[in-house]
């Protein structure tokens, strides 16, 4: 498939009814009139929830101006298993960069500081969230989008909806939060229509019939012993994180979905921040470097409004339970 462009992307209004610029809450303070806080915090989650996009016109959270500059100055690894730098909380590993072991070992403090930052802001913004929200990836993300090269179903420049191959999500959402670093340059992303309404136009024909039928059994320990003995993980999938698997690439090899569905242009400049679901908000990013992102696991049991939940809408549609805890 021929890279794609934005140019045919609706009008800089339509962006509008997805963006939500968050004016009430400032670094460090937090929410500029406290009585409001506990209000406009779940506002912001019932936002995120609906496939809104929250949006911070400067850094709400602390990063260090030399930082920034080395981060600037920094390159990716050319290895093809990587692709961004990225650190995993969980573990204190940095995997991806370049450089010498000195440049790495800069680089790794920073994405451990930027990782421990961006959770207290998060965590303080979306305070609904804060007792079980769950760490997960960080990432810096250096290369330039526009034209990269990579396999299909790694393209970043294809619509998609997020899904984690070693890291299922059995049904919690995944929320990211991102930014963008680049001095001079915006970072350009499309969307288009909401999950829900994908799911209801495409999912049967991605196969959600059979993945529900299949169910969420556990692996067989024959097989969890296979994977351990040959270095693979040995984690097991629900039925729901198998489709959305299967529906993330469905989507990035339809042509014609790619080509002709209906789209937004997001226009993220320099220094902005922005926060969303990336399992329900199909984006494909067109165009930028220099990104920050993190990534945080919200439980379903935390959500305002689970029915909008995609493995709500998905089930409603198979007529079964997607997960071994639905």
């Amino acid at each position: 498939m021929d890279h794609v462009s934005s140019e045919n992307a609706r009008a800089a209004g339509d962006a509008q009814e997805v963006l939500v610029c968050v004016d009430q809450y400032a670094f460090p303070g937090g929410w500029i009139k406290p009585a409001e806080a506990d209000a406009r915090a779940q506002l912001s989650c019932e936002q995120l929830e609906d496939g809104k996009v929250l949006c911070f016109e400067r850094v709400p959270y602390l990063l260090f101006q030399d930082d920034r500059e080395f981060l600037l100055s920094q390159r990716q690894s050319e290895s093809r298993l990587h692709k961004n730098v990225s650190y995993r909380p969980s573990r204190d590993v940095l995997r991806g960069a370049a450089g010498e072991p000195k440049e790495r070992a800069r680089l790794h403090e920073i994405m451990r500081k930027y990782s421990q930052e961006v959770t207290r802001f998060l965590k303080q913004l979306l305070a609904p969230y804060a007792l079980d929200m769950a760490l997960d990836f960080a990432s810096f993300r250096p290369e330039e989008e526009e034209g990269r090269d990579l396999p299909t179903h790694k393209r970043n420049d294809l619509l998609h909806c997020d899904a984690f191959p070693t890291r299922p999500t059995n049904g919690h959402r995944i929320l990211r939060c991102f930014t963008n670093i680049n001095p001079t340059a915006p970072r350009i992303w499309n969307t288009t229509d909401a999950f829900s309404v994908l799911a209801e136009k495409y999912a049967n024909e991605a196969g959600l019939a059979a993945f529900a039928a299949k169910g969420s059994a556990p692996s067989h320990p024959l097989v969890r012993s296979f994977k351990k003995a040959f270095g693979l993980k040995a984690v097991d999938h629900s039925a729901y994180d198998r489709f959305m698997l299967r529906f993330h690439d469905y989507l990035k090899d339809n042509r014609d979905f790619q080509q002709n569905c209906p789209k937004t242009r997001l226009e993220f400049p320099p220094g902005c921040t922005w926060i969303c679901y990336t399992d329900s908000v199909p984006h494909s990013v067109m165009s930028g470097r220099y990104a920050l992102e993190q990534t945080v696991i919200i439980p379903l049991t935390s959500l305002l409004t689970p029915d909008k939940a995609p493995i709500r809408v998905l089930e409603r549609l198979a007529g079964k339970p997607l997960s071994r805890s639905s």
